[in-house]
This record gives structure tokens, sequence and C-alpha cells, in this order.
């Protein structure tokens, strides 16, 4: 696997009415086409503010991002992005939604047909065939997340950038979509970064999870190599010692190494 995105010295600094706040300080990470990075850490430790650096909602301060050896200078069509809030028009259905994406990308090289076919594809990827013709309001809230993802998807992105996207659903709905992604991500190979507070759903998802130190100035504090075999199961991890023993570091650098400053 090469590297496909790679963040060299990146700091963020923010201008404010009490002057300037350091967000994020001496970034440095590398990853390769295929990898799920998790990004976890206490609120406040600049997660989203790295990954709307990735996805060139913000210019960092200093230090460079690269994609596929490419500088990231603002938003573009091979990072695509998935939010907490699903942030689908209402007024249109579900296909809507997805194939206003894949016409942004693909409009002025493509047929309606091939446009069409990549939003019915989206769908298909989500299981949200038979809700092409809902509205956002029509379905439930994991549903519009599903669509969220498909939209994201529909682009062919290099890189899929999620900000806490299951963090407002019910557990059961969570754990669904958390299985829905590891098959999309296995079918797609989609290079992946995604900001949780949910350790249990950094191990099960990663290959990595990138622990952040606490902000003002927060960097990266340790990477955990994920080396659990795929395709993973949730219900056979429960048993597994390995996953309990990943767990248990990520539960000490968020609750021993880092819990006074947090406090």
């Amino acid at each position: 696997m090469n590297d496909y995105l790679h963040i060299d010295s990146a700091k963020m600094v923010f201008d404010t009415k009490k002057g300037k706040f350091t967000a994020l300080t001496d970034i440095n990470l590398s990853v390769k086409q295929g990898e799920f990075i998790a990004l976890i850490g206490h609120s406040g430790c600049g997660k989203s503010t790295l990954l709307n650096l990735v996805a060139g909602l913000n210019d960092p301060s200093e230090g460079v991002l690269l994609l596929n050896n490419r500088e990231i200078k603002g938003p573009g069509p091979e990072r695509g992005m998935v939010f907490q809030n699903h942030s689908l028009l209402p007024w249109l259905t579900c296909y809507g939604n997805i194939h206003l994406a894949v016409e942004w990308v693909f409009g002025a090289k493509e047929s309606k047909k091939q446009l069409r076919e990549r939003t019915h594809y989206a769908l298909e990827l989500v299981h949200l065939t038979h809700a092409a013709d809902k509205r956002p309001g029509e379905i439930s809230g994991g549903m519009k997340q599903r669509v969220g993802i498909a939209r994201a998807l529909a682009m062919e992105p290099k890189v899929l950038l999620m900000d806490e996207p299951f963090g407002a659903l019910d557990a059961l709905t969570r754990a669904s979509l958390q299985d829905e992604l590891m098959r999309i991500v296995e079918e797609t190979k989609a290079t992946t970064l995604m900001v949780t507070h949910d350790v249990d759903e950094a191990v099960l998802l990663s290959d990595r999870i990138v622990m952040m130190t606490n902000g003002p100035s927060a960097t990266i504090g340790e990477i955990l190599d994920v080396d659990l075999p795929r395709p993973r199961d949730r219900l056979a991890l429960v048993k597994n010692a390995h996953y309990h023993h990943l767990r248990g570091q990520v539960l000490a650098f968020l609750y021993q190494k880092h819990h006074k400053q947090a406090a």
C-alpha cells in the first residue's frame, strides 16, 4: 500500500477575540491507501479541526498536507465528507440528494444514464434502494446517515472523511451502521478517516487509532495498530482477549495519561 495522505508538521492557529488560539501543533501522519484511521481524544482536542484540514475547509497555519503527492488547497471531490448531522436537502428525495453530488462531480463527462447508474449503485451500497423516492423527513435518523454515506461514496473519493457520523444514533442503529460501514469499506477499498469518541467503535472499525492529546496546542500522543484480522465480527470480538487488550490501551491513554489535563 502506498501513502495516499501525508501530513507534515501541520499547525492550526485561529484568531479569536482573546487573541491567537493554537488548536493543533506539530501534526505528522501518513495514511496508506485503503487504511481506516480512527481519530480519538477528549472534547476540544482538535479532532474535527484536523479532519477539516484534510477536507480543505481550512488551510493550515503552518505545515503541508498532501493527497496523492498533491498539496491540499481547498475542498475537492477526491475527498468525501460525512458529518454527524446528515446535511441532506429536505426538498430532495434520497435519490435526489445523491444524484446532486454525482452530477456535480461527473456531470460534465458522463451521460445521464451513467449518472443514474452511479446514483442507484450508491443506494444499493447502503441498502436503500427501497427508499429512493422518500424525502429526509420520511425516513429514520439511521437511514439519513446511510444517504449521507452513499452521497459521499457516490463521488468515488480517494479519502472518506467522517466526523462522528453515528454519534447521535441509538445503540442498535449505531451497531447496524458500523457493520454496514465495514462492509462498504471492504467493498470500495476507500481510505477512511473517522472522528469518534467511542473506544469500542474505534477498535472495531480501524486499522490504526490516532490518539490526540488535550488542547490547546493538541497533537498526536500515540498511534495504536489494531492488528485484528478482517472481516471482524462484533460478537466474536466480545470473547477476544486481544480486542480487550487494545481497548484497554486506548482507555489507558484517555483516562490515565490525559485525564488530569481534561478535568
